[in-house]
């Protein structure tokens, strides 16, 4: 995934770490939270967009592989490829690696629909939206 967009960058704090002296599992999870976020930003599903338009973005399935552990200090960063865009879905795979190596320690796969928040029920992304995410699925 050399050639995916960074999506996040960020340290293993010692208190993310559990009894064993790992980071704990809850902590991927925000991470990957976090390269969301930033990948939605960058297909046009920005903060304002998702306040001002009632809409909101909704995780279906999410998938995690733990390949290695992480220790406090350790840099990582998250690349994220998009591997279907439909109407109302995306479903897309994060890989987070260590910054010094490059070396992959998690892979988080996330199939997620768009909402209209007021009607509780899903709905079709817009235009610009889908064009974005497409020509990142292109490429």
């Amino acid at each position: 995934m050399a050639e995916a967009p960074v999506t996040y960058r960020g340290t293993v704090y010692p208190w993310q770490c559990d009894h064993i002296g790992h980071m704990n599992v809850m902590w991927y999870v925000g991470k990957f939270d976090e390269a969301t976020w930033n990948l939605f930003t960058e297909i046009g599903l920005t903060p304002s967009y998702l306040r001002e338009g009632k809409s909101g973005m909704a995780a279906v399935q999410q998938n995690i592989t733990y390949k290695r552990e992480l220790m406090p200090g350790d840099t990582v960063m998250v690349r994220t490829r998009l591997l279907e865009v439909r109407e109302k879905v995306l479903r897309y795979v994060h890989e987070m690696s260590l910054v010094e190596g490059g070396e992959p320690v998690a892979l988080c796969e996330l199939t997620v629909v768009h909402m209209d928040r007021a009607a509780h029920k899903s709905s079709a992304l817009p235009p610009v939206v889908a064009e974005r995410a497409r020509a990142l699925l292109a490429a």
